[in-house]
């Protein structure tokens, strides 16, 4: 009897809304109706004409509708969170025993922007991957419940008791800025299909504090329409997937050399005319070089003076500098699914390994780890941690949970850190990474193609195209990443990945400039 008399119904929350640096919605919560049945308050006559209508004016399946009808109960689900037209058309047919609960449904209004990061949320509200996962217990709220009298024709009164309301959800602001997050997905996406790659990371970070203020990959996903997409579409590579750099990992070298003091820019190193015997292995260069200075041999790519510089260092000091730029350990970033690739300690190096390690082979990072790096490089020597949460407020707009900007460590000098600047500067201006040049402005960065292992060799078809990079080079505003994976058939990093930190990096800069000087971009 108490059953028949009174219904349960339980008052969902309000989801927080994920906002931009700027207070920009990039996911919302929006009304939404959901369909559901009281087969017990239904004639046959009434199920009949519920399946009919349903079935043939909105394309329900005639079976399932039938079935659902035909259980004994007070309550059961028809159709989640119904677009509104849809809800408005079946409401005015008013069947008897086809009621209606008002939810909520999450929104992404920008679709695919920023996917990887946002992730989504299921039909239930609750956060199934990337932030929404992450910030599940802030953003999903807490539920509520009310409890509705019936009279004997299963009527509602308009009386409740045991009223709970329901607590909404907190809202959050990312360090992600929509606009550069745009500008970086749609270069990315043209340099995507314009080399037809496999895949494609690019994250953009402001130095000076680890705010990451663009992270795409591709291929991506629509957050509308996220149980359609493919299980690969959906994983941030920039941080879960993991590859050998190749000479990008050159900054590491150049760094802890010219810390230790083992070698001066302008130190005259033999690259030995394009082949160098390391342990059993003969080392190449993609270009015959004689006598280069250190500064050269960075700004050309030289495989074989790297690896004599990194001789001159040793093992130990070199794991130590490649260690503080934090390889071969997660960053610490909050974005979910983290790895922290592979950096073999000293004790476990071939006679090789000292050939390998410096030219980026036998050590495996992932996109964030390097734009972490070069990021060090372009804030004065020191890494920031790298981080995407900004702060966490409630509905009324009060604080309850803020980040800010952590130091992890100073990896080299403030002295040592410009020489590797200017270094970088040259790799731009001379040497591989012409194509990241930008007019009127100073770039620093390095290039790197990495062949990809196949069956346990270095395959000779298959490659990583990645470019790191900084500007302006005296007062950095910004540090990139831009990584390919198989490009086709153009595969060299200068080549590829380049032109597309160039486009990033100069209308993002342009972009910075309109927001300090107030007006629009």
């Amino acid at each position: 009897a108490k059953k028949q008399h009174t219904r349960l119904i339980v008052l969902e929350p309000k989801r927080g809304t994920i906002f931009d640096r700027h207070g920009r919605p990039l996911a919302i919560n929006l009304p939404a109706y959901s369909l559901y049945a009281n087969p017990k308050s239904m004639s046959e006559e009434d199920k009949e004409r519920a399946v009919e209508i349903l079935s043939r004016q909105f394309g329900f399946n005639k079976s399932f509708v039938q079935d659902r009808l035909d259980k004994e109960k007070y309550f059961i689900w028809l159709e989640r969170k119904m677009p509104q037209e849809l809800y408005e058309q079946i409401k005015a047919y008013k069947l008897k025993g086809i009621e209606f609960i008002k939810e909520s449904k999450r929104f992404y209004p920008n679709k695919t922007l920023a996917a990887h990061v946002i992730g989504f949320a299921g039909i239930d509200n609750n956060g199934l991957e990337g932030m929404e996962l992450r910030l599940d217990r802030y953003l999903k709220g807490k539920e509520g419940m009310s409890q509705i009298l019936r009279d004997a024709h299963q009527r509602e009164l308009l009386i409740e008791k045991n009223y709970v309301a329901p607590q909404d959800g907190f809202n959050v602001t990312l360090t992600i800025d929509e606009t550069i997050q745009y500008i970086a997905e749609r270069a990315l996406e043209a340099g995507f299909k314009k080399h037809n790659a496999k895949g494609a990371s690019i994250v953009v970070l402001n130095p000076k504090t680890g705010e990451i203020l663009a992270l795409a990959n591709q291929p991506t996903y629509n957050l509308e329409d996220s149980t359609t997409a493919r299980p690969e579409n959906k994983t941030n590579r920039a941080v879960a997937y993991t590859y050998e750099p190749g000479s990008v990992f050159k900054i590491v070298a150049a760094s802890a050399a010219l810390e230790e003091n083992v070698v001066k820019e302008d130190d005259i190193i033999f690259c030995e005319n394009g082949s160098y015997k390391v342990g059993n292995h003969y080392l190449k260069d993609h270009e015959s070089e004689g006598n280069l200075t250190f500064k050269q041999v960075i700004e050309k790519s030289s495989n074989i003076g790297t690896t004599k510089v990194a001789q001159r260092l040793g093992p130990g000091r070199y794991y130590k500098y490649a260690h503080k730029f934090r390889f071969g350990i997660r960053t610490g970033v909050d974005i979910p699914g983290e790895v922290g690739g592979w950096l073999k300690p000293p004790a476990q190096w071939s006679k090789t390994t000292i050939g390998a390690i410096p030219i980026g082979q036998e050590v495996t990072v992932t996109p964030l780890q390097l734009a972490s790096a070069i990021a060090a490089i372009a804030n004065d020597g020191i890494f920031m941690k790298p981080y995407v949460i900004k702060e966490i407020k409630d509905s009324h707009d009060q604080i309850i949970e803020s980040f800010g900007p952590q130091e992890v460590d100073r990896v080299i000098s403030s002295e040592t850190d410009k020489r590797v600047k200017e270094i970088l500067r040259g790799v731009v201006e001379e040497g591989t990474g012409r194509k990241a040049k930008i007019k009127g402005i100073s770039v620093g960065g390095k290039t790197g193609t990495g062949q990809k292992v196949e069956g346990g060799t270095y395959s000779h078809s298959k490659f990583y195209a990645t470019f790191v990079g900084f500007a302006p080079v005296e007062d950095p505003k910004l540090a990139a990443v831009v990584v390919f994976d198989e490009p086709h058939p153009a595969y060299y990093g200068g080549t590829v990945a380049a032109p597309v930190f160039q486009e990033v990096i100069d209308n993002s800069l342009k972009y910075l400039s309109t927001l300090e000087a107030g007006s629009d971009y």
